[in-house]
């Protein structure tokens, strides 16, 4: 390893393998490479002199990428594409003549990206997808375990461990509808010449533009892609890139609303994300069991969300039918989005397949609330036994106050059935105060809901991807 120079840690710490590929210069250049063999085969097919055996040879060398001849190549010309012509035309003397034949460098250029877009997002639709699965499970297990609800941070009625999991999955699905729509929409550039006019091709078929249609039709088909976008400037639209990373950064937002959620429940000992055997949680405090898997998927969201700006403004600044200052950016935030919502997801898979949960810390915290929120229920009960609303209604308020003030002031427990069972406005004995006390009437539809839901909404998704590997993820740092 290089220790002498700045080196990403989305290579060294985050990313997995098979994303740092789709953005590597192997992936990249041998796509260039079936990209002139599809441009090559096109034309032959169409009419143009270009042999059999010429074809053969730049299938033979189609992966075994020269960087050395290219490298120096490019010190020479500063041109990448045509050095890399170069260095193909090397190992391939006899078809030296006609790669690249008649494209610009956005051919080449534009179209891999454009597939690796593709193959990158499919990548991050799969690792979605078992995010889904695991929180699935999970969901399912825990769907009748009644556990305090918040609203504004402050315990609200109550809903279920299983419930709540349910709206973690519920805000992934946005993101993989979002995403495969993309994909559904994703059109190659296909060879649209220097300015998108397609002169050097008129030009080349004599004037016949329906072999330049089908020469486009046959690239797309080779390269997997249903069709070519009807018309482009040099370049497909940067909006497209745009419209990736917006995708993207909904996955960033979905899981940094998961690890907070996860951070907080920690903190109040309900939930905890897994904590390895030797893993230390500070170098000062042994006993700390810090959420350290959680508040790296906040920290690498927070980048994606920013970065999910850069392919906007891009867009809006490409003047006519291109201009330069795209590609220094393109280069970073494409790559580097995508990178850290790999990352992001890999966190995400290994959490959900092992949250602890502390079965009595949950139902500890509710049963010390639950008589606050039981004061409805028992308010009406009392009302149907001959009291007077307005009279118990005040009575309430004054009991909850004082049992408020017992455990916030004195560190006491909370009082409020024995007040309520002591007053004789109430007509219930402390016997049946407690029986109304069962979590389990406060749930109301969450075990249903959750039910409904993976069987309806979720499951569809995941069969559409069920063929797909089950995906687990190691973390390295």
């Amino acid at each position: 390893m290089q220790t002498d120079r700045y080196i990403s840690p989305l290579s060294t710490r985050y990313a997995s393998a098979e994303m740092q590929y789709l953005f590597s210069q192997d992936f990249k250049f041998r796509t260039w490479r079936r990209l002139w063999i599809a441009l090559a085969r096109a034309e032959k097919t169409l009419g143009l002199a270009i042999t059999d055996e010429q074809i053969a040879e730049l299938e033979a060398h189609r992966d075994d990428i020269n960087y050395a001849e290219a490298e120096a190549r490019e010190r020479e010309v500063r041109h990448d594409v045509m050095s890399h012509v170069y260095a193909y035309g090397l190992q391939c003397p006899k078809a030296a003549g006609i790669i690249h034949l008649g494209a610009t460098s956005c051919y080449v250029g534009d179209n891999t990206d454009l597939i690796i877009l593709r193959e990158a997002a499919q990548l991050v639709v799969k690792k979605a997808v078992q995010v889904v699965r695991n929180l699935s499970a999970f969901a399912d297990r825990w769907k009748d375990t009644p556990c305090l609800g918040y609203t504004h941070l402050q315990p609200a009625q109550l809903t279920t461990v299983g419930k709540r999991a349910a709206l973690w999955i519920n805000e992934l699905l946005m993101d993989i509808d979002e995403l495969e729509f993309r994909l559904s929409r994703l059109q190659l550039l296909g060879s649209k010449g220097t300015t998108g006019t397609q002169a050097s091709f008129l030009e080349l078929f004599g004037g016949d533009e329906g072999k330049i249609q089908e020469m486009e039709r046959l690239i797309a088909d080779e390269m997997g892609f249903a069709g070519v976008v009807p018309v482009s400037g040099q370049t497909y639209s940067r909006k497209v890139d745009s419209y990736f990373l917006s995708a993207l950064s909904g996955i960033a937002q979905s899981a940094m609303k998961f690890a907070n959620d996860l951070r907080i429940a920690q903190s109040f000992e309900e939930l905890e994300e897994p904590f390895e055997k030797h893993q230390i949680g500070s170098s000062a405090m042994p006993y700390k069991r810090n959420p350290m898997r959680s508040e790296r998927m906040c920290a690498l969201a927070r980048y994606v969300m920013t970065d999910s700006l850069n392919p906007a403004f891009t867009a809006g600044t490409q003047w006519f039918e291109r201009t330069l200052d795209d590609s220094a950016n393109k280069r970073l935030s494409v790559a580097e989005a995508f990178l850290a919502t790999d990352a992001i997801l890999n966190i995400y898979m290994n959490i959900t397949e092992g949250i602890v949960v502390y079965e009595r810390v949950i139902a500890r915290r509710v049963m010390e609330k639950l008589p606050f929120m039981a004061t409805e229920n028992i308010l009406m009960e009392s009302v149907k036994r001959g009291g007077d609303r307005q009279e118990l209604h005040e009575a309430l308020r004054v009991h909850s106050h004082a049992a408020a003030a017992r455990v916030k002031l004195e560190g006491g427990q909370n009082d409020l059935l024995d007040r309520i069972a002591a007053d004789p406005l109430f007509p219930l004995s402390r016997e049946e105060l407690e029986e109304m006390l069962d979590p389990r009437a406060f749930i109301g539809c969450c075990p249903s809901q959750v039910t409904r839901f993976l069987k309806d909404t979720v499951q569809p998704v995941v069969d559409r991807w069920g063929a797909k590997e089950t995906l687990t993820a190691k973390l390295e740092v």
